[in-house]
C-alpha cells in the first residue's frame, strides 16, 4: 500500500521527536512536550482521515472550520467559494 509522502514524513517527524522529549527538562517534558506530542499525533490521523476519504472535498472544509474555531479567527463565510 502506497501512502501519500506527507504521511510518512509526519510519521517520521513523530519517530524524531520522541526521544528529543528525554532531553527536555523535567517541568516542560511533561506540558510542552506532550502537547506537541499530542498534536503531533492529532496531524498523522487527519491526514490519515483524509487519504481514506470518500468525500475529500467536505473533509477539507471540516479541517478548516475546525482550524479556524482553534485559533480563534473564525470568520464565517470567509472561505466561501
Amino acid at each position: 500500500m502506497s501512502d501519500l509522502p506527507i504521511i510518512q514524513k509526519t510519521y517520521d517527524l513523530i519517530k524524531w521527536y520522541v526521544p528529543i522529549l528525554d532531553k527536555l527538562p523535567k517541568n516542560h517534558k511533561f506540558g510542552l512536550g506532550d502537547r506537541i506530542v499530542s498534536g503531533l499525533y492529532d496531524l498523522l490521523e487527519g491526514l490519515i482521515l483524509a487519504r481514506y476519504a470518500r468525500e475529500k472535498l467536505g473533509q477539507l472544509e471540516l479541517e478548516k472550520i475546525q482550524h479556524q474555531l482553534k485559533s480563534k479567527t473564525y470568520q464565517p463565510g470567509a472561505y466561501r467559494t
